[in-house]
């Protein structure tokens, strides 16, 4: 004995058929864009610094940023210095040095440097751009170096005793 609707497999009526769905499913775009904002959020600060240095690796804890926008100045392994990005002459590191200290002057705080090193320089090449750093009057002075064990690896940690450096 057949069904209600005149043939076997329970198929009622045979005009109605599903219409196609004329509207995009927006769930699956969301989720990628949610993923590709969490990649680019996660790769943004590791983007900070185009010099390559291997620094070296510490247990301290990071330091606390702050407000103004620190210095960074790194020498790489081949013993080029760089401000922020820029490559600067061994002889023109006194003058610009100068130059960012007088931007400070009249400031509460002094501006803080950011000295990161390759890890196979000499130690007496690290000390000479201290001391330039000591004699411009910049002495809020942090070595940025990479975390050990303890730390996310390759995460960069200023190290410093929170203090200033004197002469």
């Amino acid at each position: 004995m057949s069904g209600p609707s005149g043939g076997i497999g329970g198929r009622r009526g045979r005009g109605h058929r599903r219409a196609p769905m004329a509207e995009i499913n927006v769930t699956p775009l969301v989720d990628v864009m949610l993923v590709l904002l969490i990649i680019f959020m996660i790769t943004a600060p590791l983007l900070a610094s185009a010099v390559p240095i291997d620094l070296p690796e510490s247990r301290a804890k990071p330091v606390e940023t702050e407000d103004q926008e620190p210095v960074q100045l790194s020498i790489n392994a081949d013993d080029t210095l760089y401000i922020g990005e820029e490559v600067v002459p061994e002889a023109e590191l006194p003058a610009r040095l100068d130059a960012i200290a007088r931007e400070n002057e009249g400031k509460d705080k002094p501006r803080q440097i950011m000295l990161r090193a390759d890890k196979g320089l000499d130690y007496g090449r690290v000390m000479r751009v201290m001391g330039e750093l000591n004699r411009a009057g910049l002495t809020r002075i942090s070595l940025v170096t990479t975390g050990s064990e303890g730390a996310a690896e390759g995460e960069p940690a200023a190290v410093t005793d929170g203090s200033e450096t004197r002469p």
